[in-house]
């Protein structure tokens, strides 16, 4: 049977202990991270803290109800959510990961949780890598006023709010680490653990998520320059203004001795 997978990174995060308690349905896992809920005959839900949603042989219209409804628990909601599209083939001779399906023996359902968890990984790293891309492009806007004018267009205040928005990302993404761990189910079942492998290597999460640190870093190593050289600026100006003082000073002595 062909079954489909759909993910949807739609906000932040996900009040999963409100939601939980709002949400009546067969709730076949959780923890205080995630929900994986069976609704229907061959159907599943998969709800994530860091603001994912997965859906499994469910039609758009549904989607788009159950969308609507978990908004209400949503930190930022997204005006367009990323999404991501997985096929899976059950009962098949052997397990075999293609490019954008799986064929899996059977249909067990700790292999569909599986499954649909890695796509709700690769997802959330879609959304992770667009976020730290425009993180470095403003980081690059900001290098070559420099490199032009050898001075920097950007003041203090601005400066740190850019690095709040380093430290949130950054902060999130250490957050939401554990999603890139192996699942305990997959610890002791060989099966399980190949499969997940596979699926690991086969959507690129390591490979992808080393690229977002990678770049992360480079724009703090980017922000702490920026910060030195606008705590230069202000000592100088500081320095300046000292002497004009100082200046001012010596003259209106001078002043008073001439006219005196």
């Amino acid at each position: 049977m062909l079954q489909q997978v759909l993910s949807y990174q739609i906000a932040d995060s996900i009040d999963i202990k409100t939601f939980k308690s709002a949400f009546k349905s067969d709730l076949y896992y959780s923890d205080s991270d995630e929900l994986f809920y069976k609704t229907g005959n061959e159907q599943f839900i998969y709800v994530f803290k860091y603001g994912v949603v997965c859906f499994l042989n469910y039609d758009p219209i549904k989607i788009s109800e159950f969308l609507r409804l978990i908004s209400a628990y949503c930190k930022n909601v997204f005006d367009q959510s990323l999404t991501e599209e997985f096929k899976i083939q059950t009962n098949a001779g052997k397990n075999k990961i293609g490019f954008n399906s799986i064929e899996i023996t059977g249909s067990d359902i700790e292999v569909l949780r599986l499954i649909m968890m890695t796509v709700s990984q690769s997802v959330a790293l879609d959304y992770y890598e667009e976020q730290t891309t425009k993180l470095i492009e403003e980081t690059n806007q900001h290098t070559q006023i420099l490199e032009a004018k050898g001075r920097l267009n950007i003041s203090g205040t601005n400066l740190k709010k850019y690095i709040g928005k380093t430290l949130v990302l950054k902060n999130r993404i250490a957050e939401n680490l554990y999603i890139f761990d192996s699942p305990p189910e997959t610890w002791d079942d060989e099966k399980l653990n190949k499969i997940h492998t596979d699926l690991k290597r086969t959507f690129d999460i390591q490979e992808r998520f080393r690229d977002i640190q990678e770049g992360l870093n480079i724009v703090k190593d980017n922000l702490e320059l920026f910060r030195d050289l606008l705590q230069y600026r202000n000592s100088y100006r500081l320095e300046l203004v000292i002497i004009i003082l100082i200046l001012v000073e010596v003259l209106n002595i001078f002043a008073q001795k001439m006219f005196r």
